[in-house]
């Protein structure tokens, strides 16, 4: 069976940190939007937020994907390369453009990580699903498959001084916090998350 990923979900920024009721809070990255698609055939999609194929940019991340994730599973997350404790935006940047050897080289001296934050595929489409039970899905496919770096599963909470204790990260990379409401699906293309 075929399937494609779905267009990725945005945010609209808001002016409030204060996490509401009824929503989950996730750290945002200082990285590149990024889906992640393993088919049943093993091929292996890694996709910007614009729908460019960055599979060749991140071999790193093409391999963890054959190795760790079932067929028929479809992510969403961000890209990012860590570097003295922080988030290095433009060692990210000049991996995009690196293919074959060069790439290779790129994932040694810059290796990438994927923050996962979503689950939109396991065997049948989960976006029809609300956040809170694609959430408990997703942890579950990283506590079954054992997944390891470098996968990274996004943190998610619903309590208010957690997601306030994640702003004190800015000097790490993180950009602010991304709230998704607990009973909302996965709606292609739509800003209903709040950053």
């Amino acid at each position: 069976m075929t399937w494609s990923l779905p267009e990725p979900m945005l945010t609209v920024a808001v002016d409030s940190p204060a996490l509401p009721t009824g929503w989950a809070a996730e750290p945002k990255w200082d990285g590149y939007r990024a889906q992640l698609a393993v088919h049943a055939d093993r091929r292996v999609l890694l996709r910007s937020r614009q729908g460019t194929d960055m599979t060749a940019s991140f071999p790193e991340i093409r391999t963890a994907a054959l190795a760790q994730l079932p067929a028929d599973t479809g992510l969403d997350g961000e890209l990012v390369v860590w570097e003295q404790g922080g988030l290095a935006f433009e060692r990210l940047q000049q991996r995009l453009a690196r293919r074959g050897t060069g790439a290779a080289e790129a994932a040694r001296q810059w290796p990438a990580h994927y923050v996962v934050f979503d689950l939109v595929h396991a065997g049948g489409e989960l976006t029809g699903w609300p956040y809170e039970q694609r959430r408990a899905a997703l942890e579950a496919l990283f506590a079954d498959q054992r997944l390891e770096a470098p996968l990274t599963l996004c943190p998610s909470t619903t309590d208010p001084a957690v997601a306030r204790g994640w702003l004190e990260w800015t000097a790490a990379g993180l950009e602010g916090l991304c709230f998704k409401r607990l009973d909302e699906p996965y709606l292609r293309g739509a800003r209903l998350w709040r950053k």
